[in-house]
């Protein structure tokens, strides 16, 4: 029987906007007829011999592999390119100005690195770290702390690599690339370009113009032929030579792909592709297949190839060829052709730049080429003849220097440079692989990975005509079929053949070895072929013109379709006359015949363009794609079950049939053409509706019938009946053995829709296809689905009418129901029943399937359900924990969030909101964070964010700050004088102490004024108030004087007010922005009270260097004001701040940046620029701050930086650099900060060096610092060696030499005469504290003596006190495990001989002052070792024991005394206090504590008091600045660590020599007080309100281990937490919120998180409100709710009462107190109003108890369930879901009565939770349903039609209530099918009569006792044979279906 065909209109001809466009603005370029042989000669040679023409419009199109729909054409001519989309001009690029013709163009991909974080992103010169601050070993104790190391060991943030859309244009010499992101490029092109195609997965391949004389040459010279064919990838680099390998392995499905001769492709060299190959067609893994194959053809050979191509990054390295092979390959040939000028600027790749130089600045981050520079090769400008401004990138790295250079000429009478057409000569033979004439050493290096990124393997070569190789450019090449066939997954690829009318056809597949293999298939006529989405929407088909014009659709493999392209008619536009606006639409072109089709092109999707015979062309659209879901399903699942030739039939059949109704989408035409289809093709009558004549039935039958069916508003309207499907009666023929199947596939359709509520109304469509199958060959699938859907069919399936020979066997007798089989496996996991798997349905049928839509599953939803249900009934896990986390973690890694929950029936969904729920009570640590938003834990979700969460005022703001500000917002006019006054340059004033964290201070500090009280303290930008003092008897001169004294004095305090504020602000500014950074000035005016009058300070009473030192320390504190972590610090910002000249408070600024981390930006010449000067403190600032952003590094760049300014790092040291002596100080301190912890012997050797250096012996004039350059010296070979000494390389000499140091050399205290090589004083202390740092913590009781306390008189009368104080501090450093708060290690570090003596004293007896100055120095460094260890701990026994002493120290140093031994002890007194108060404020650094503060304060105000004492130095003040800012460390957001670098810091910042006057850094350098940077720990933890993120109070249980000892403490957040060494776990256990386990011992994860970000999310339980707001608990939900909370029975049996409930109005009031969840909220609002309707208001007091339910134990999931609920216990029974909906309720009861406290609620590993809906609530709405049924149960016609049924008998035509009635009945009791009802009722007869009246045990007379015994054996059987939930039948039902036998007992 002929085929009809398929028929599609023409659209007219295709419009394109740019087409146009071209063709009006196109120059015609008609050459002269008699054109000469030169003239044609030079114009090849200008644009190739080998291109398209250059007066034609060129235009190809490119389609998105994720977005097939969009496509984005490519127009163009000479000089022009348009690049439009959907026929409209979107971008034009002229090119006129190159003067060069437009070769090729074509869209592609360009890869481009994007930073995530711009302000994170280093540039290339910044000082890196050449070697991450390492540990030694393994087993060594970490130098740095916990965040430093993190810090350290950060990798820079690369960004990621995304694929940008581009536009590449190929000129004559140059290429462009304009990218979608606004990004352009250009680079230079070698050759001649004749083509290019788009690549995947990005970039372009090219291949260049061959010329016909470079084959002769080839042939002359024996040489072989330049490859032809290249790749783009990046526009740095060259376009690579597209590599030929022997086999590509992998790379299918996402894998990696490798290359066979991956070792040989590494070490010898390139292979290339044969130039002679023409390369036809590329793909670009477009939307019709994902294969990457390209075709060429040999024109010589006559021959078509097939390859496979594949990127593979290329290596980073080259390696070079051994010179022999060099030498040999330098002799080939060098020729090519057509080599003009070339652009200099982009032949380099665009990027010729220093590894130190600044990135280029465009529009966008520029991407980062896939290399990065070659250190071990020589630069281009070292190369003979280049211009020593040339530097090298990777595109010069393949070269090698040799011998003499033919670039080596004289440069006499030109420029000392290349000139532009010799450089690119050069490189185009460099990037084709050629020789250089002569002698030339420069000789590519052949490495073949370095140069290839895309690699070709041949799969298929065959043999052409010569006709059909020389019309090579008139093939087209298709893939469509890309599917899983049922054996692999496989495309298939066609290539047209025009000049033999012919299509070769092969299938690509993945081989046994992993390989692609292209077999050819067959050979079919066709004269063109395009691929398109015809028939299926993931599979593409393709469309064959034939020799004799015909259209066909090749579909299904290679099954043929047969189309018809019809013209409109010419009289189309004139057939309706009632159009009132004539309007022209007929073209021109109708009724014009142009001949047959010749040529098809495929535009996007199913559009194409048609061409006739004559050239026109026209465009059509040709798409069979149903629209319907339900339809699409369908075929799907038919085409998983069906032989492929079947299918095809089947799917052609619906395709026709659709056509011939218009391919309608309306209401059901599609479904309802497919269902026709189905039963034509396998030969059953179709259903029939008996429609009457009138009106009022038909609009019965119309779809709006249909859709409006349920619709509540119409439910009180009189609806006209459905008419009733009428079936013939069932076919005596013998059905198609296929129909077992097909009813097997569509029952589990309709049983994957049924699992879906929103697919209801799809599956009660389904479901008479369904029942008209089953009828045929198993009925009693028939009744399984009139029982869900009793509408579906009418009348019920009976035994009487089968047909027994009809009857399947292959099908169960009663069909699989899947939500039986979901509650079977989770009530019992070892019930082996088989889970569905949509691919193995035609396997039990031996079928083998078509696959026409490849593996794509139409039975998502069942498989997901499956998947997850199989987690929960994995019967090997025992935990319900566990499984419930494994259900989860299956839904979150199939992306099924809570909007698949929300669309599953009730009782399916239960088990799964259980698992959940399990989940969310008690979730695991290790998993991501899409896990923890799927239930519910959004607090965990965000702690374990990868984003750092920014501790500063916006991040503070709750969300109802943002809504309901409770600042009012600025006026217009209030933001218009601000912007005015920035216009102007004015700007705001800064007092350098604001901290803008009020949200956090407020909650940190509560509500006192503390903080206030430390600004006003530390601010040195405002004129201070001093109270005077009034001496009436001087004159006006006198007192004015005195005034001007009083200022100098004052001024003395403010200049060491920065070392405090520097503490106080740290970190307090998160984000620069791009305007000058403001430094705070520095107020030396005084305001005397009482008199209220102003003193300036007089030019020249306050030293220089003191102004000059109080500026840097006030830049330093400017500086570290910016937070370590803030973004936007770069070189150029610090550049763009750089004074015009070198100031010291822009010195400390940098000093500041250095320390913070900041200076690793800068770049090496900004560098330089601060250095040449030689300003001291710039010096100073820039070295120090250098050393301390790479501190421990070893960094090479920063070390020879510090060499050049320290004579003792250079080979000769005595070279007298200009560099003054604290400059120099300053460069060792760096040497010890930069190579900290290194135990780099080199380096500690020059700084043991140099605390004994001989021209600082004796003091003079040129070495006045000599003292503050030997503690530098000794600070920093400290440092280096810190804790090693015990390690290689520390030594004996090291410890003989310091000790000689410490004690002087015994022995040439014999030798007279000779004078002492360094001076005992200066470095006795120095060597001291080294030898202390160098044994820090390695309990060395032998290194601990040498550093001995003298315990007579005369020997502490040879020492200086302070040097007990520093030994004993040394001392306490090397054993440092014995350092402990109490009274008893004090005791044991003073001498017995002190001991005693004091003791004397104390009753009073007369001791030395030696002794007594002895004892205070070491209680002080005792203090100070106390202080140390417990650094930031706020520990209580350190704390008492050091603020006793502080309190001795302060009354001892406030006695008065006149003599001058008073004085002396005086002083002692005032340095022993100075560093106890240090102590102090580390042990409590942070906290901000009370009491310690009122005694700094105390001291702070003591200067008044103090001011006549000249004892009263510099350094109390800068002793007590510091104190305070300790205490108040970064605003209580940080304290101080105790690793060993921070040990280091802080002893070196603090260290007990204090300054007398503000200029004074001879005794010690000034700068490094700001050291204690370094040990500055971000430690403060914070809770945050996820919701609202508000900072909030929070009980925390911290569990950490000190020593072997483990400990609880309860902490109330935010607080100090311990040393995350120490740290085990941190549990929120309190009932207000959501448990939370940071666990950081065990979980990397957990501890990363910590060290990221101190901040808790936390999750507040709705019943409770925050610790602010409700501090006493007393205003709970369980309080203020009463009795109405928890109201169960309201949802167990809703009732109106006479309780009062809420009014609307409080209750959300009273929500809102409690939830900001808007869901919450709305519910209130929606379903809580007042109403007069009873029914209303029985629903609002149902939602009202719902709603409080939720919200008390905070599930707002389950209020889904509730109104759910309630709509089933009042829904309709004459609803066409009733049923479905029944059977769903069944289910969540029998789970929750029956599983859910077996399986789900944790009882068996005795951790019981409540459901999350009561059992009772369910069992409540199945009984309000049970007492309709018991009233139908009665009624006559129901009892009738029930004993038919359970007779067999036919039910004679039922009413339609009737028929649901008797639905719901089965459906509810659990009834066997009436098939089974018959068998049983004849066995029940039959045991009846043979036992009755047997003697026992053959029978029994009991006739009573016989009936019951059968009875249960009935129900036992008809249980089993039906697949009923767990109720089973009921007996009952089982009673009336007895009655309805009428057994007679």
């Amino acid at each position: 029987m002929q085929k009809s065909r398929i028929s599609f209109p023409l659209h007219g001809p295709p419009t394109s906007s740019a087409h146009k466009f071209l063709a009006r603005t196109t120059r015609t370029l008609n050459p002269p007829p008699h054109e000469s042989d030169l003239l044609k000669a030079i114009r090849t040679a200008l644009r190739g011999s080998d291109t398209e023409s250059i007066s034609t419009i060129h235009s190809t199109s490119f389609f998105y592999e994720d977005e097939p729909w969009e496509e984005d054409e490519l127009t163009w001519n000479a000089h022009t390119v348009v690049l439009s989309r959907g026929g409209v001009m979107k971008k034009k690029w002229n090119f006129e100005e190159e003067g060069q013709a437009i070769q090729w163009a074509c869209i592609g991909w360009l890869e481009q690195n994007e930073p995530t974080n711009p302000a994170t992103s280093h540039t290339a010169a910044h000082y890196t770290s050449d070697s991450l601050p390492g540990n030694s070993g393994p087993d060594e104790r970490p130098t740095f702390g916990p965040f430093a190391q993190v810090q350290q060991n950060s990798v820079p943030d690369l960004g990621k690599l995304t694929r940008v859309s581009s536009v590449f244009v190929f000129l004559r010499s140059i290429g462009r690339i304009y990218l979608k992101n606004g990004l352009e490029y250009t680079f230079a092109l070698p050759f001649i370009v004749r083509k290019a195609w788009p690549l995947s997965p990005h970039g372009v391949m090219i291949q260049r113009v061959l010329e016909p004389s470079e084959l002769e040459e080839a042939e002359l010279t024996g040489d072989a032929v330049l490859p032809t064919i290249f790749s783009v990838t990046s526009p740095f680099s060259e376009a690579g030579t597209v590599g030929l390998t022997t086999g590509i392995i992998g790379g299918f499905g996402g894998g990696t792909p490798a290359l066979k001769d991956e070792d040989e492709n590494s070490t010898k060299p390139l292979k290339s592709v044969p130039p002679t190959e023409r390369v036809v067609w590329a793909s670009h893994r477009g939307p019709a297949s994902k294969d990457d194959v390209l075709v060429t053809v040999d024109i010589e050979k006559h021959q078509l190839s097939v390859w496979r191509y594949v990127y593979i990054k290329p290596k980073d390295t080259p390696l070079p060829l051994g010179r022999a092979r060099a030498e040999g390959m330098a002799k080939k040939r060098q020729s090519m052709t057509g080599v003009g000028s070339r652009r200099s600027s982009a032949l380099f790749g665009g990027d010729m730049r220093h590894p130190l130089s600044p990135k280029l600045h465009s529009r966008d981050n520029s991407p980062t080429p896939d290399f990065l520079g070659f250190p071990d090769l020589p630069p281009l400008a070292s190369l003979p003849g280049m211009p020593p401004t040339l530097s090298t990138t990777a595109t010069m790295a393949s070269l090698v220097t040799g011998g003499p250079s033919q670039w080596a000429l004289p440069m006499k009478g030109r420029r000392n440079s290349l000139t532009r057409n010799d450089l690119s000569v050069t490189m185009d033979r460099m990037v084709l692989g050629g020789r250089f004439d002569g002698d030339s050493s420069l000789v590519p290096l052949e490495h073949g990975r370095m140069k290839a990124a895309y690699w070709m393997e041949k799969i298929h070569s065959q043999g052409l005509s010569i006709d059909d190789a020389q019309s090579w450019r008139s093939m087209s090449v298709a893939l469509f079929d890309d599917r899983w066939d049922g054996t692999s997954s496989r495309s298939l690829m066609a290539i047209c053949l025009p000049c033999s009318q012919s299509s070769l056809l092969f299938s690509l597949t993945p081989g046994e070895d992993n390989t692609l293999k292209a077999a050819p298939v067959t050979q079919f006529p066709a004269i063109s072929i395009a691929s398109l989405r015809v028939t299926r929407d993931n599979v593409w088909d393709l469309l064959v013109v034939k020799p004799d014009h015909q259209v066909v659709v090749l579909t299904h493999g290679t099954h043929e379709i047969p189309i018809q392209l019809e013209r409109p008619s010419p009289s189309f536009a004139r057939t309706n006359h009632d159009i009132v606006m004539q309007i022209d639409t007929s073209p021109p072109h109708l009724g014009v015949d142009h001949g047959q089709v010749i040529a098809v092109q495929s535009v996007s999707l199913s559009a194409l363009t048609v061409t006739f015979q004559d050239g026109w062309k026209e465009r059509t659209t040709i798409d069979l794609v149903p629209r319907d879901t339900l339809t699409l399903k369908c075929l799907q699942i038919l085409a998983l079950t069906l032989p492929s030739d079947v299918m095809f039939s089947l799917h052609r059949l619906f395709l026709e049939k659709w056509s011939t109704r218009g391919r309608s989408t309306s209401d059901d035409v599609e479904l309802n053409c497919m269902t026709e289809s189905l039963f034509s093709f396998f030969r059953l009558s179709p259903q029939a509706l008996s429609v009457t004549a009138d009106h009022w039935s038909m609009l019965g039958a119309s779809p709006s019938h249909d859709r409006f069916h349920e619709d509540p508003v119409l439910k009180g309207l009189a609806i006209p009946p459905a008419p009733p499907r009428v079936y013939s009666r069932p076919e005596l023929h013998k059905p198609h053995r296929l129909l077992a199947p097909v009813l097997y596939a569509l029952h589990t359709l309709g049983e994957d829709l049924r699992l879906m509520v929103h697919h209801y109304q799809s599956l009660i469509k389904l479901v008479p296809v369904i029942c008209r199958i089953a009828l045929a060959i198993r009925p009693e699938w028939a009744d399984y689905w009139k029982r869900l859907c009793p509408d579906a069919v009418t009348g019920w399936p009976s035994p009487a009418m089968t047909v027994i020979e009809n009857i399947d066997d292959r099908l169960p007798v009663w069909p699989p129901d899947i939500s039986a089989i979901l509650y079977g496996r989770i009530s019992h996991p070892d019930w082996q029943v088989p889970w569905h798997d949509t691919h193995d349905m035609a396997i039990g049928f031996g079928i083998k399937p078509a696959f026409a839509f490849g593996r794509l599953d139409p039975l998502s939803s069942l498989q997901h359900l499956t998947n997850a249900y199989r987690c929960l009934a994995d019967s090997s896990v025992a935990e319900t924990q566990k499984r419930a986390e494994n259900a989860m973690f299956m839904m979150v890694t199939a992306r099924l969030g809570p909007e698949f929950l929300n669309r599953l029936p009730i009782g399916i969904a239960a088990p799964l909101r259980e698992a959940a729920r399990t989940c969310q009570l008690a979730p695991p640590g290790d998993w991501p964070l899409a896990a923890y938003r799927a239930i519910g834990r959004n607090d965990l979700a965000a702690s374990a964010d990868e984003a750092p969460d920014l501790l500063f005022s916006d991040g503070y703001k709750p969300v109802k700050e943002f809504i309901n500000p409770s600042r009012p917002r600025r006026t217009i006019g209030e933001i218009v004088n601000k912007a005015r006054a920035a216009g102007g340059g004015e700007v705001d004033a800064v007092s350098g102490v604001e901290l803008d964290l009020a949200d956090f201070t407020d909650i940190r500090f509560g509500q006192d004024r503390r903080l206030e009280e430390v600004a006003r303290m530390l601010c040195s930008s405002k004129i201070p108030s001093v109270k005077g003092i009034e001496r009436p008897d001087l004159n006006e001169h006198d007192q004015t004087k005195e005034h001007q004294n009083q200022v100098v004095r004052i001024a003395e305090r403010t200049l060491a007010l920065p070392f405090g504020r520097a503490i106080f602000t740290f970190g307090s500014v998160p984000i620069v922005t791009r305007e000058a950074y403001t430094i705070p000035k520095m107020e030396y005016s005084i305001r005397l009270q009482p008199l209220n009058i102003m003193v300036a300070h007089e030019p020249g009473k306050v030293p220089l260097e003191s102004l000059n030192w109080g500026d840097f320390h006030n830049g330093v504190a400017a500086g570290l004001r910016i937070s370590p972590f803030s973004g936007g610090v770069e070189s150029s910002w610090i550049a763009f701040n750089k004074p015009s000249d070198l100031t010291p408070e822009h010195a400390g600024f940098l000093f500041g940046l250095g320390l913070t981390g900041h200076l690793k930006e800068m770049l090496t010449w900004h560098t330089f620029g601060y250095l040449t000067p030689k300003h001291d403190l710039t010096s100073i600032g820039v070295l120090l701050g250098l050393s301390a952003a790479n501190i421990g590094s070893g960094n090479q760049h920063v070390t020879k930086l510090l060499a050049v300014h320290t004579p003792a790092l250079l080979p000769t040291p005595t070279v007298d650099l200009n560099v003054s002596l604290m400059t120099q100080a300053a460069g060792l301190a760096g040497v010890g900060l930069l190579y900290l912890g290194t135990k780099n012997r080199r380096m500690a050797e020059v700084c043991l060096n140099q605390i004994s250096r001989k021209d600082l012996v004796q003091p003079d004039l040129s070495n006045e610092h000599r003292e503050a350059y030997t503690y530098s010296a000794a600070l920093a070979f400290g440092m280096i060696m810190l804790g090693k000494g015990s390690a290689i390389p520390a030594d004996m000499t090291l410890i003989t030499r310091t000790s000689v140091l410490i004690h002087g050399d015994a022995g040439l205290a014999t030798r007279k005469g000779e004078q002492s090589p360094f001076d005992i004083n200066l470095t006795s202390p120095a060597a001291t504290i080294a030898l202390g740092l160098m044994y820090l913590r390695t309990e060395r009781q032998d290194i601990a003596d040498i550093l001995t306390i003298p315990d007579t008189v005369l020997a502490l009368n040879r020492i200086q006190p302070s040097f007990l104080l520093i030994r004993t501090i040394a001392r306490a450093l090397i054993l440092w495990n014995k350092i402990a708060p109490t009274g008893d290690w004090l005791v044991t570090q003073l001498p017995l001989a002190i001991r005693e003596a004091m003791d004397a004293h104390a009753k009073g007896d007369v001791i030395d002052d030696a002794m007594e100055l002895a004892y205070y120095n070491i209680l002080a460094g005792c203090c100070f070792a106390v202080g140390l260890k417990y650094a930031g701990t706020a520990r209580q026994a350190a704390y008492m024991m050091i603020i006793r002493y502080f309190d001795m120290f302060t009354r001892l140093v406030y006695s008065s005394g006149p003599a001058f031994d008073h004085k002396i002890k005086r002083s002692a007194y005032r340095d022993g206090l100075n560093l106890i108060s240090i102590s102090l404020s580390m042990v409590m650094a942070g906290t901000g504590e009370i009491t310690c503060f009122r005694r700094l304060r105390y001291a702070y105000g003591m200067y008044q008091h103090a001011m006549y004492h000249q004892q009263f130095k510099y350094g109390v003040h800068v002793a007590t600045h510091i104190s305070i800012g300790l205490l108040f460390l970064g605003g209580g957001r940080f304290t101080l660590g105790t690793s060993d670098a921070a040990i280091a810091c802080m002893v070196t910042a603090f260290f007990p020599r204090f300054h007398h006057v503000s200029s004074d850094n001879k005794s010690y350098l000034q700068a490094l007080r700001h050291l204690w940077v370094l040990a500055v720990e971000p430690r403060c933890l914070i809770a945050r309100d996820v919701d609202s993120t508000e900072v909030v109070y929070l009980p925390v249980k911290i569990t950490m281990k000190e020593g072997n000892e483990i400990g609880t403490t309860q902490l109330l957040s935010p607080t100090l937490i311990p040393d995350l060494d120490k740290l085990l776990s941190i549990r929120v256990d309190t009932p207000r919120y959501w448990p939370f386990y940071l666990d950081t011992e065990n979980l990397p994860r957990h501890r990363q998180s910590l060290l990221r970000s101190q901040t808790l999310f936390v999750k507040r339980r709705t019943a409770f409100l925050s610790y602010t707001e409700d501090p006493r608990g007393s205003r709970s939900l369980f309080v203020r709710s009463g009795a109405s909370a928890g109201d169960a029975a309201t949802l167990d049996f809703p009732q109106l009462t006479d309780t009062k409930i809420h009014p609307a109005e409080d209750l959300s009031e009273f929500i809102t107190s409690f939830s900001n969840d808007v869901l919450f909220l709305a519910f209130a609002d929606h379903f809580s109003c007042d109403s007069d309707v009873e029914e209303e208001r029985l629903f609002q007091t149902y939602c009202h108890a719902a709603l409080l339910d939720s919200i008390l134990q905070d599930k707002p999931q389950t209020l889904q369930s509730h109104i759910t609920l309630f709509r089933y216990r009042t829904m309709s029974p004459n609803s066409r879901y009733f049923h479905l909906r029944l059977q769903d309720l069944r289910f969540a009861a029998d789970f929750y009565s029956k599983i859910y406290d077996r399986r789900f609620s944790g009882r068996a590993e005795n951790n019981p939770r409540p459901p999350l809906v009561r059992d009772s609530t369910v069992a409540g709405a199945l009984h309000a349903l049970d007492q309709q049924l018991d009233v139908i149960r009665a009624a006559p016609q129901f009892v009738a039609a029930l004993g038919q049924y359970a007779r067999g008998e036919v039910i004679a035509e039922p009413e339609a209530s009737v028929s649901r009635s008797l639905a719901w009945y089965l459906l509810r009791n659990g009834v066997p099918m009436s098939t089974l009802l018959v068998i049983l009722r004849g066995l029940a007869r039959d045991a009846h009569a043979q036992c009755l009246g047997l003697p026992p045990p053959e029978g029994t007379g009991d006739a009573v006792a016989l009936d019951l015994g059968i009875k249960e054996v009935l129900h036992g059987a008809g249980t089993k044979m039906t697949t009923s939930l767990g109720s089973g039948w009921s007996v009952r039902s089982l009673d009336e279906i007895i009655d309805a036998w009428k057994i007679v007992g």
